[in-house]
């Protein structure tokens, strides 16, 4: 009986050592931003300064109530309408592809998962129209292992530093049907879309522009071939100079629209 008792005094310690460390380890993670576990935000807030399509209705918010209340107590909340396309959000494979589903539709697996982060920012930066190709992907593999098949894939081109500034993000702070000719960021080649999809079979793919295809692209091809394939695509994403080129994890939860071609996206990294 002395032994039982003894044992079970022992793992009460032990668990309690053990939560302890935890607990410190937390407090390491929030104070460093270098442990396991941390979580990123890879998202850009919603407000008036948010980067739209150019053809696409802006950020609107209108405030409905922010006070205290005749019967005591405080009470805010506000009205917005926004596009579906606009800041951090997501493409639906429907968006491009007439068979394709809609944003509720999208299973959650292909929206949480191993990522892999493929940094050309060199590229990227010094050619606002660069098309990320299969050669950058077979360099960062030779790099880093090859991509695991049903990753998500987030593409860092550089550009996410410029957020909000629209001229040097989009190419412009024109508005309207005429301002598309003007738009100038790097995107993802349609040939590097396919062999991803084909030869790593990815869950996802994001990036740190207004689009999966460049700015000058006329036909969307990149958009086409991945939303044909059910491949949904995240745009605007924010901070992924945090990231590291593999180790952590991607959790990408859209508003959930029934029908909707897409919507505001919140997407966080956790490190392995």
């Amino acid at each position: 009986m002395k032994a039982i008792c003894l044992l079970m005094i022992l793992g009460l310690l032990y668990s309690c050592q053990d939560k302890e460390l935890h607990i410190q380890q937390g407090n390491n993670i929030t104070k460093t931003g270098d442990k396991k576990g941390e979580i990123i935000d890879l998202t850009h807030a919603f407000s008036d300064e948010t980067v739209y399509w150019v053809t696409a209705k802006e950020f609107e918010m209108e405030e409905v109530a922010k006070g205290q209340t005749e019967k005591g107590y405080f009470y805010a909340a506000n009205n917005f309408e926004t596009s579906e396309h606009g800041g951090t959000h997501i493409d639906a494979p429907v968006h491009f592809a007439e068979k394709g589903i809609s944003v509720d539709e999208i299973p959650l697996e292909q929206l949480i998962g191993e990522g892999v982060k493929i940094d050309v920012s060199e590229r990227g930066l010094s050619d606002p129209d660069y098309q990320i190709g299969i050669e950058d992907l077979k360099k960062w593999e030779a790099q880093n292992g090859q991509i695991p098949e049903g990753s998500i894939v987030l593409l860092q081109s550089g550009h996410g530093k410029y957020y909000p500034d629209k001229v040097k993000y989009l190419g412009t702070d024109e508005r309207g049907p005429e301002a598309v000719k003007d738009l100038h960021f790097p995107g993802l080649a349609p040939d590097a879309a396919k062999w991803l999809m084909d030869q790593r079979k990815i869950k996802s793919v994001g990036i740190d522009t207004p689009s999966i295809d460049y700015g000058q692209s006329q036909y969307f091809e990149s958009h086409v071939a991945l939303m044909t394939s059910n491949i949904p695509a995240f745009e605007n994403v924010a901070h992924l100079e945090k990231l590291p080129a593999k180790g952590f994890r991607v959790i990408a939860l859209p508003i959930k629209i029934k029908g909707g071609s897409g919507g505001p996206l919140r997407i966080i990294a956790m490190l392995d």
